[in-house]
């Protein structure tokens, strides 16, 4: 068994690997936790980040050597492996300026659109990513807001809504977007209807209600899909915070839109409410439980680097044991100051680029996120377990070439025993203070 264990003392990282033989139980009945291979819950589809326009800004600035390490730590077997992507239709609070693709209101047959911005930096981005991966990503695309014309207050930012008059064009303009990213080679998967719909923010957004946002997905958006031949993008909804995710799910799902459903998404900026998502997997079972977006907001949070690592850890696992099936972080770079970011709204990213010298500061949290997401292979099903204390968090999976992997997270300030037991084998190890540990076995 392999056990991956990171610490961090006095703002210093130290990540050890030591290999540990597994020996027959002889009884073992303290600090216990058990594994159970045979019992699986849902499959887990991977992990992966936001590519947004700030993301690509940041990655323009690094050294050519700071690109290909980049690259490499994300997208590689050697990195954290990420197979998501998710990026924004037009402009998002993490663009430099708010854009559309399109901004003629009496262009009705959109042939004025054009993804000159997202050629700036997305897309450059987008192009090395996937060579560094050697395959597809799974792309997401959202949408924050419609173009200006089309919404009630005639802004992309500070909320508003969608014109009903506008509600077929608006469904072809999604789907126009994605014609054109899968005619420059990127096969888009996914899409959320809106970003946050329930929020009024002073960037891009805009308000879907339950009824809205079911109204324009069954009666515009999913028959635009069907038009355009893109019934292989699966919709899924929400995709904004936990705490009402349940609800809006019970609003929108039912026998005639339950086929045009694939999953709901979900934030983390309003706390844990791990039992949002097991009830909703348990109502709609069979429906994808994505975490779509979580960063830490310097609005909220400082810089700490041991708080936030264990931020994302600590809703990793819960998310996992409630039902998560696949995670995608926020901007996987940003610059120096936490952007850029059209209204300020900064935040921390795990790899920050100072754009001064073109150098990276690997931040705590990706070699958090790495301890998930370099070991928990694709489609990898999550078993069953059981532990002695609550004072351990931890979650654990069985990949598919049989390897089980448990990570436990441990924020207290002691060293915490464990005795780990599986399939009538046992072993002994210590999960030090302020610690995340990985064990493949």
């Amino acid at each position: 068994m392999d056990l991956i264990i990171t610490t961090y003392k006095d703002q210093v990282r130290d990540t050890q690997v030591q290999r540990i033989d597994l020996a027959e139980d002889k009884g073992a009945a303290m600090n216990v936790v058990n594994l159970y291979p045979n019992m699986e819950y849902q499959t887990f589809h991977g992990f992966g980040g936001a590519i947004t326009e700030a993301a690509g800004y940041s990655f323009s600035k690094l050294t050519e050597k700071g690109k290909e390490e980049i690259l490499k730590k994300y997208f590689s077997n050697e990195g954290l492996r990420y197979h998501f992507i998710r990026t924004h239709i037009d402009s998002c609070d993490f663009s430099i300026s708010n854009y559309t693709a399109m901004e003629d209101s009496k262009d009705r047959e959109m042939n004025s659109f054009t993804l000159k911005r997202d050629e700036e930096y997305i897309l450059p981005l987008l192009r090395k990513a996937r060579s560094a991966k050697g395959e597809d990503f799974d792309l997401m695309l959202t949408p924050w807001s419609p173009p200006a014309f089309m919404k009630t207050n005639e802004d992309r930012n500070n909320g508003g809504k969608l014109k009903e008059e506008y509600r077929e064009f608006w469904a072809e303009y999604i789907c126009r977007y994605i014609k054109e990213y899968e005619a420059l080679g990127f096969p888009v998967n996914r899409i959320t209807v809106q970003n946050e719909p329930d929020a009024v923010q002073t960037w891009d957004s805009c308000t879907f209600n339950p009824a809205e946002e079911k109204e324009f997905l069954r009666d515009y958006l999913y028959k635009a899909l069907e038009r355009n031949g893109l019934t292989h993008v699966k919709i899924n909804i929400w995709d904004h915070n936990k705490e009402r995710m349940f609800e809006r799910a019970r609003a929108i799902i039912d026998d005639e839109t339950d086929k045009m459903i694939d999953g709901v998404a979900f934030h983390w900026y309003t706390g844990d409410h791990f039992e949002a998502i097991q009830l909703t997997g348990e109502v709609y079972p069979g429906k994808e439980l994505l975490f779509t977006e979580g960063c830490v907001e310097y609005s909220r949070f400082d810089a700490g680097q041991l708080r936030n690592a264990q931020m994302y850890a600590h809703d990793i696992i819960g998310n996992l044991n409630a039902g998560m099936t696949g995670f995608i972080d926020w901007n996987i770079l940003l610059d120096e100051k936490g952007g850029p970011n059209h209204v300020n709204n900064l935040c921390d990213a795990p790899i920050m680029v100072n754009t001064e010298d073109g150098s990276y500061e690997e931040k705590l949290s990706f070699h958090y996120i790495r301890h998930f997401s370099h070991y928990i292979d694709r489609d990898a099903k999550r078993i069953a377990l059981t532990k002695y204390t609550d004072k351990l968090e931890m979650t654990a999976l069985k990949n598919p070439d049989g390897t089980v992997v448990l990570i436990v997270l441990n924020k207290q300030v002691e060293d915490m025993p464990l005795s780990l037991r599986i399939q009538g084998l046992n072993t002994e190890f210590t999960v030090p203070a302020a610690s995340i540990v990985t064990a493949v076995i």
